[in-house]
């Protein structure tokens, strides 16, 4: 949540027992009084300002990209290093008038420019045509430039040149799993996690999403469907995004947070991907099967031991059903019968099953992009059974109304079983 609206929600709460006697005058002032001062944040002023330095900035690259052949080579690396310096220079400006957002700006804006003059010096001197390489050293730098200057932009220019570095390497070697790229995003969950941010957080959990899709859509897997790769992939992000969040720690707790998210997200897109690849509305290859590398088994049960040994230390109901989610998920693709004519029913249940696990979950522990995230699988995986191209759309139509009732005859159970208030 965001502070502010949180910080209003709160004012008016309190305005609101004041008036009702719930509390007294002096502890509401009092709980005021503890906040921390808001942070000043992001006004229309300083988004025009903004656009503006943008604005400028580019006019002054595209005048010297127009005039570079002109130019001496000296003269053109100095032009770089001027350009780095001034960025800095500005950053530390703006940074001791506490204007923060102006200062990450000009962090993440010479961090560009730094991976600008990697590519603009090895053109001039006609350096090794190692294109992923000189992306893994703009990433180097502009990571050391988050290091220092603490600035989300110089780490989301660090995480994006990463990124593309692993898929030129990845694409490169389809054979070899490229592993170097975790130790970069370790690095930079690190620095989520030190940060306490928000925002480093998100970048985090986009980051490693490229590379896990770059991997399993490689396809010299034998065999291999690229959507339960996918699906083990997400369960370790969720489950482990859940493990971090049980840590007894704020900072675990908000980064944790964001993993979970995505991972949920990821599980149901994951769950989608599984109907509609196996039942060949999209065909990646031919004659796919559901076999799945051992290491990509391997990190799925471990986002199931994850999310077990998350919901034993909350002792929270939702967690346990999070990780029956995950378990349902991944069990759909060892049941599958990718190499038969007919359908699996037992791989729609489990998937279905999973979905509504996800939606359940995300309600006990009130956790709402959760919920999202599960209505959105139920959407995806039903619409893949609906209109998937293999077997009789009249069987299809009872094991979705077989579907429907099991789901009312259990939602009747729950009902029942949960205490009035909990309804």
């Amino acid at each position: 949540m965001f502070d502010k609206t949180y910080r209003q929600r709160l004012e008016a709460d309190l305005a609101q027992w004041e008036a009702d006697g719930v509390i007294a005058p002096a502890a509401a002032a009092s709980i005021r009084h503890a906040l921390p001062p808001l942070s000043p944040g992001i006004n229309i002023a300083m988004v025009v300002a903004i656009v503006g330095g943008l604005l400028i900035a580019a006019a002054f690259l595209a005048f010297i990209a127009a005039h570079w052949t002109e130019v001496a080579r000296l003269v053109r690396f100095a032009i770089l290093i001027a350009g780095m310096t001034v960025a800095g220079g500005l950053g530390a400006w703006f940074a001791a008038r506490q204007r923060t957002v102006l200062a990450d700006l000009c962090a993440g804006v010479g961090a560009i420019i730094f991976g600008a003059g990697i590519a603009l010096v090895g053109q001039m001197y006609h350096l090794g045509e190692d294109f992923a390489g000189g992306m893994l050293l703009w990433s180097i730098g502009a990571f050391a430039t988050a290091l220092l200057t603490g600035s989300r932009g110089a780490l989301a220019v660090g995480l994006v040149a990463a990124s593309v570095w692993t898929c030129m390497r990845v694409y490169d070697a389809p054979d070899v799993l490229h592993l170097p790229f975790l130790i970069v995003w370790l690095f930079a969950a690190a620095l989520a996690f030190a940060w306490h941010s928000r925002v480093a957080a998100h970048l985090v959990a986009i980051a490693v999403l490229p590379w896990w899709v770059a991997t399993s859509l490689r396809f010299e897997f034998d065999g291999a469907q690229p959507s339960f790769v996918l699906a083990n992939g997400a369960a370790l992000l969720f489950g482990a995004g859940l493990a971090i969040a049980a840590a007894p720690s704020p900072r675990a707790l908000r980064l944790g947070s964001v993993l979970s998210v995505y991972g949920a997200f990821s599980l149901a897109v994951a769950a989608f991907l599984e109907v509609t690849t196996v039942d060949d509305l999209v065909r990646f290859r031919d004659g796919s099967g559901a076999g799945q590398p051992l290491w990509a088994i391997a990190c799925g049960i471990a986002g199931v031991i994850l999310a077990l040994a998350s919901a034993a230390i909350t002792r929270r109901a939702g967690e346990l059903l999070a990780a029956a989610a995950i378990a349902l998920v991944l069990l759909a693709a060892p049941v599958w019968p990718a190499s038969m004519a007919g359908e699996s029913w037992l791989a729609y249940a489990a998937l279905l099953s999973a979905m509504l696990c996800l939606v359940v979950s995300g309600m006990l522990d009130d956790v709402r992009p959760r919920i999202v995230a599960g209505w959105l699988g139920i959407a995806g995986v039903i619409a893949g059974i609906t209109w998937a191209v293999k077997g009789s759309l009249l069987r299809r139509s009872a094991f979705l109304g077989a579907a429907g009732v099991a789901a009312v005859a259990f939602a009747t159970a729950l009902n029942r079983m949960l205490p009035r208030a909990a309804r």
